[in-house]
């Protein structure tokens, strides 16, 4: 199953600047999920990171990977409207810089899902080179419960 941005975006909560998915080239929900985001130099993050010498900062890369996770947490139409929050991450390696005019591929697979919680393991490339992985751990929160407040 392919998606593209818009069918994303009813998905996925995120909006720009913090979308950094542009679409979905394979997709099996709750099990595995490819998603490509077009890295450009109109990018905001470029404009201080680091000028003259532009990269990807690695936090937006696991975000990048993250979402993609997202669209195969959230593609049931059980969890769309959920929040997905990071409750930890593992095993987090950047292996080479993503630059602008980089074509980032990010291939997720679903390790281990109850209930509301799981796990995802994520690789990012471009062309064939691995550029990061990192297994992240995740909770689908209902925003209309509100915030235990103690």
């Amino acid at each position: 199953m392919k998606l593209n941005i818009e069918e994303i975006m009813e998905i996925l909560p995120h909006r720009y600047p913090m979308l950094l998915v542009d679409k979905i080239i394979e997709l099996e929900p709750m099990k595995s999920v490819t998603g490509v985001k077009a890295v450009t130099i109109n990018e905001p993050f470029f404009q201080g990171h680091f000028p003259g010498h532009p990269i990807m900062p690695g936090v937006l890369i696991c975000e990048a990977m993250a979402q993609v996770g997202g669209v195969a947490l959230q593609y049931p139409k059980e969890n769309r409207g959920l929040i997905p929050m990071f409750t930890g991450m593992d095993k987090v390696r950047f292996r080479s810089p993503v630059r602008p005019g980089d074509l980032l591929v990010t291939k997720v697979t679903v390790t281990n899902i109850v209930k509301k919680m799981g796990k995802i393991h994520c690789e990012c490339f471009v062309d064939d080179t691995l550029k990061a992985s990192a297994d992240f751990l995740f909770y689908l929160s209902d925003p209309t419960q509100g915030e235990n407040k103690e």
